[in-house]
């Protein structure tokens, strides 16, 4: 029968060798402490929100890693030039968000909950990809964990860009 230490070492060995991978697959300029967005204005529903802007490939592998909060009238779009199966990770990432999907004419098609940032070097190699279900998106916003019960949006809510 294997000890403790003949499974962990293993395991913490591969724990460390993940997350150096990892680490070394992130575009250059996606590894900066801080990136700079582009900002636009959104409307969901009667919210209006302050977003950042991520177009670029580094800008939406960055996302909002290392971000230690965002406020409720903040969040990220995500902008694709055509509709697809968008997924999300939660690399590096410092709180939970809420996070929605959108067709080109700014539909709701799907919504994440509170979804946990992964923790681990380990875990990020196995965490849990959101990917709305396999559904088509244009557009996917992150807004803080509890947004979407706070301001009531469902899959009935409708985004308007106003600026992007």
């Amino acid at each position: 029968m294997a000890t403790r230490a003949q499974v962990l070492i293993p395991i913490a060995i591969a724990a460390v060798i993940v997350g150096i991978v990892g680490v070394i697959t992130i575009p250059a300029d996606s590894k900066l402490e801080e990136v700079k967005f582009p900002r636009g204005t959104i409307k969901l529903d009667d919210k209006i929100l302050d977003v950042q802007i991520a177009e670029t490939n580094a800008q939406k592998i960055r996302g909002l890693m290392f971000q230690n909060k965002l406020p409720d009238d903040q969040g990220m779009i995500f902008v694709f030039s055509q509709a697809q199966v968008v997924p999300i990770w939660m690399l590096n990432m410092q709180f939970p968000l809420d996070i929605i999907w959108f067709d080109s004419n700014g539909n709701v098609i799907h919504i994440a909950k509170n979804v946990a940032p992964c923790k681990s070097a380990l875990e990020t190699a196995t965490c849990t990809v959101q990917n709305a279900d396999g559904k088509m998106a244009k557009y996917v916003l992150e807004v803080t964990g509890g947004f979407t019960d706070k301001f009531h949006i469902t899959e009935n809510s409708k985004m308007q860009i106003i600026s992007i």
